[in-house]
């Protein structure tokens, strides 16, 4: 929780793939408050009250991921929220002129997105957007590398190149929340 909540003011890409991870945990503990408290929550040293706030989030969260039918897959509407945000926010800054700069990152990585959604038709997947892709495959990135799964240099390099365009989303993110953003 308090990994989120730092993330969350530096990072909004960074959170939400934290939270993506900590719904596959949740899942992983079968939505059991129990077993996530004995077995996973248990390695991190933290005093009572610290505990007992975080399993009353982790608590929050199972409650809502049950709410809203996502126990075996899917994400949370307060997380769908903010790929919507951020898929807003990105289409704003391709429309003004001003941030060339962050157009031309898109239009580097364009080709990257269009082989990431290509591959994922063709595995069944759903249609994604453009943002959305981005986030899946960092997180699939992420997954492979906790498995010690092996990434081929290629992916590596165009998931470096995604990465790079989207901690720039991130900023322009941060920005926009601090008021900083002028799209005039």
């Amino acid at each position: 929780m308090y990994i989120s909540e730092k993330l969350k003011e530096s990072s909004i890409v960074e959170y939400l793939l934290y939270m993506w991870q900590v719904e596959d945990i949740i899942r992983a503990n079968g939505l059991d408050i129990d077993r996530l408290t004995s077995g996973y929550l248990s390695q991190f040293e933290v005093d009572d009250e610290a505990r007992e706030r975080l399993v009353g989030w982790y608590e929050q969260l199972i409650s809502m991921m049950r709410e809203e039918g996502v126990e075996k897959h899917g994400h949370l509407q307060i997380n769908k929220n903010i790929v919507i945000m951020l898929t807003d926010l990105h289409l704003r800054l391709l429309r003004t002129p001003k941030f060339s700069t962050y157009s031309s990152a898109y239009y580097h990585i364009l080709p990257f997105i269009v082989e990431l959604r290509a591959k994922n038709r063709q595995n069944g997947g759903e249609e994604k957007g453009e943002i959305e892709t981005c986030l899946d495959a960092l997180y699939g990135l992420m997954l492979l590398h906790l498995q010690g799964k092996e990434v081929s240099g290629g992916t590596e390099l165009a998931l470096a190149e995604v990465s790079k365009f989207m901690a720039l989303l991130s900023g322009y993110y941060k920005k926009e929340k601090n008021g900083e953003l002028d799209f005039d």
